[in-house]
């Protein structure tokens, strides 16, 4: 039966005793982990946040009474007790995995504070329980020292960031959650107004709007850790909400940007990690990083760069080479160093794993230890256009080479992704260590093929560069932006860019990507409505609070580094949400489920 903490009070948590503590008396409070009994001796393990303290129960002058250690017997996991005793140095094996592990506390009295029902799953360091009962159960899951490890360093991390950028003089403003549905880019989730019938609100998928509004309002530099949504399908680093790092500077450019992130990162990974980063972080381009990668978001902890073949293989007599080339495509490749022996079972493996990424195939050179070459197109190269190809992949002995043509794009995409599975596959990829890349000079727009018209590859408010802006009337899809992504081990960690400040570049913008002047004001018109009254020049960047937690927590998702998550199709398995509401509450919503949506979710 659970009891009361009247007259209790916890004196410190279970891993804060320390040896200077022996001989005094300490009450501790927490959850049960594990009982042993070994009859006239019983050990309970007893786990808070902090970590474990073994407790010791006897039946004797020293210890407990004879109620309090049949009580103790009953014990199980998951129980919560308060005990008080004295700290004792232990008596047993020292435990080195503890940070306790050579005290123990001898209890003099304990209460129940509350029983357990049998967990589903036990609550324990690198659970091996599915995904699907771990959320499921999740206040359970949350208890397991690890997930707490990893929640308590995002509590630490979003603590230094305020604390950076106050002294930097930045504002901590919050925007608001009920806002204006601007469908540009991903879908909004909606909610619907019951005072105004008919209309909506739409969940921010960013501050954006609000944070140039706010610049436009004179407060210089702003911060906020915001919450944002998107409604979109999800992969392991993406949910339906989540949380950004969210900024905006006035009177700045992209160096200006730059200098106080990089200062910002030095310091967060000094104080949580006790990692040294580089200043200044390597820049590299938008295109540089493609031709050297397949990846606008670089891996830089290894090499195995893109090869352009091109122009070696142009007038060979491999058709696949020679047809994507004339289709104005490309021909690249990629040296996976010592991989020159993998069999080919393993070999078609991958050429499954590229098809995946839309290519037709993956044409390779192995060349043994001898020197000797197996090829999957060697009977239609002469020897000297092989020798030359080797030569220009820098193939040596004991290397694998690997090739894809098709159009560029595909060539990036596909090269990119094999790069990242060759280089898991051969133990390259080190979550100690931590290597950052600024990617700058994005390209402004990209071509939709389903909506037949330019789209912003970052906001319609992104600024070209000044040199660019003639490209605009003859060639806009070379037009490069004033963007910056700030990228850690292959993940895009943040993003930002210099925004349109000059009303005739705006209008121009607009007019690109497909609106008329009236669809603009329509959509951003408070926006630009506040341009018309003196907007200085303004910058901004957002990290994706929740990514960045998870690298610096060396997990794979980040659903372990949120307390609540969704699963991939945006529900949540612990409170059954999304679920049906009360046909009143649609009423006073002004809303109806259509018949049709009830027969396919039936």
């Amino acid at each position: 039966m659970a009891e009361s903490m009247r007259g209790l009070h916890r004196t410190c948590r279970c891993a804060e005793v320390t040896e200077q503590m022996i001989g005094s008396t300490a009450t501790l409070m927490g959850w049960v982990q594990k009982v042993r009994n070994i009859g006239g001796v019983i050990f309970v393990d007893l786990r808070d946040r902090s970590g474990i303290m073994q407790l010791l129960f006897e039946n004797d002058e020293r210890g407990v009474n004879s109620a309090d250690f049949e009580k103790a017997a009953g014990l199980r996991s998951e129980f919560v007790i308060a005990a008080t005793g004295v700290v004792e140095a232990r008596g047993g094996e020292v435990n080195k995995s503890l940070a306790t592990g050579a005290l123990e506390m001898r209890v003099k009295s304990f209460r129940i504070l509350s029983e357990s029902d049998v967990p589903p799953f036990e609550v324990k360091e690198d659970s091996k329980t599915r995904d699907e009962v771990r959320l499921k159960y999740r206040y359970l899951d949350l208890r397991r020292p690890d997930i707490q490890r990893n929640i308590m360093l995002r509590s630490k991390v979003a603590m230094l960031t305020r604390q950076f950028f106050a002294k930097e003089g930045f504002l901590e403003i919050e925007t608001p959650m009920l806002g204006k549905s601007t469908p540009e880019g991903a879908r909004d989730y909606l909610v619907p107004s019951r005072i105004h019938p008919g209309c909506f609100y739409g969940l921010p998928q960013s501050p954006q709007l609000y944070k140039q509004l706010l610049m436009c309002s004179g407060y210089d530099r702003y911060i906020q850790i915001a919450r944002c949504f998107r409604d979109e399908d999800l992969r392991a680093d993406r949910q339906p909400e989540f949380t950004q790092i969210d900024m905006e500077l006035s009177f700045v450019d992209v160096d200006d940007v730059i200098d106080v992130n990089e200062r910002f990162l030095a310091f967060l990974f000094k104080e949580v990690l006790d990692v040294d980063v580089p200043l200044p972080i390597q820049r590299i381009t938008w295109q540089e990083a493609m031709d050297r990668f397949g990846s606008d978001k670089p891996d830089m902890r290894f090499g195995m760069e893109l090869h352009d073949v091109s122009d070696i293989v142009k007038n060979c007599g491999f058709g696949v080479f020679t047809g994507a080339l004339e289709a104005g495509g490309s021909v690249r490749g990629i040296n996976a160093k010592g991989q020159g022996g993998m069999p080919r079972k393993k070999i078609d493996k991958l050429v499954e794993f590229v098809r995946g990424y839309g290519a037709k195939g993956l044409a390779y050179i192995a060349i043994g230890e001898d020197g000797t070459v197996k090829s999957s197109f060697a009977k239609f190269m002469t020897d000297e256009e092989m020798s030359a190809l080797i030569s220009a992949m820098e193939g040596e002995n004991g290397d694998l080479l690997l090739f894809a043509a098709d159009k560029k794009k595909l060539v990036y995409d596909v090269l990119g992704a094999l790069r990242l599975e060759l280089a898991e596959q051969m133990g390259l990829l080190d979550k100690n260590e931590y290597r950052f890349v600024w990617v700058t000079e994005f390209p402004l727009l990209e071509w939709s093929e389903e909506e037949n018209r330019f789209t912003a590859m970052h906001h319609p408010f992104t600024m070209l560069m000044e040199e660019d802006i003639d490209l605009l009337d003859t060639d806009p899809g070379k037009v490069r932006a004033k963007a910056y992504d700030i990228v850690l081990n292959g993940n895009e960690i943040g993003g930002g860019s210099v925004r349109i400040h000059q009303d005739d570049i705006q209008e121009k913008m607009f007019e690109k990507l497909g609106f008329t002047k009236e669809q603009a004001h329509e959509q951003f018109g408070f926006l630009l409505d506040a341009f018309r009254y003196g907007v200085p020049p303004h910058a901004g960047l957002a990290y994706g609070l929740d990514r960045l937690v998870m690298l610096m927590a060396k997990v794979d998702s980040i659903r372990d580094v949120i307390a609540f998550p969704k699963v991939k199709d945006a529900s949540c398995l612990m409170t059954k949400s999304p679920s049906e509401v009360d046909e009143k509450q649609l009423e006073e919503l002004h809303l109806e489920i259509r018949k049709d949506t009830e027969a396919a979710q039936e």
